[in-house]
């Protein structure tokens, strides 16, 4: 078992930044992959991000360029880098990590792009 809890949404104006954590109650990032997702009003979930357990990272392409995803295994912590948000970036975002087999969620932070 192991629980994910994210931290640092918030409003932001367009072309802002802001860092979002995601706190695992044990160490998991330094030998499973994780994700981050988001969810928009009236959308599906999407894939926004993925780090390996080797640090590799993948994004969507529609955060590409904008969003660095990482990660302090040491402090049993990940984090994802948003900046140049834009007003379609609003969702609540979810950090996921697969751990053998089974993929464990957080509670998902709200962040809102506006002016």
């Amino acid at each position: 078992q192991v629980q994910l809890v994210e931290s640092g949404g918030g409003l932001v104006q367009p072309g802002g930044s802001l860092t979002l954590s995601c706190a695992a109650s044990r160490n998991i990032f330094g030998t499973s992959p994780m994700y981050w997702y988001r969810q928009a009003p009236g959308k599906q979930r999407e894939l926004v991000a993925t780090i390996t357990s080797a640090g590799v990272t993948d994004y969507a392409n529609s955060v590409k360029g904008r969003f660095t995803v990482n990660k302090n295994n040491a402090e049993n912590t990940a984090y994802l880098q948003m900046r140049s948000l834009r007003p379609d970036d609003t969702a609540v975002y979810y950090c996921c990590a697969s751990i053998a087999g089974r993929d464990y969620w957080g509670q998902g932070t709200q962040v809102t792009v506006s002016s």
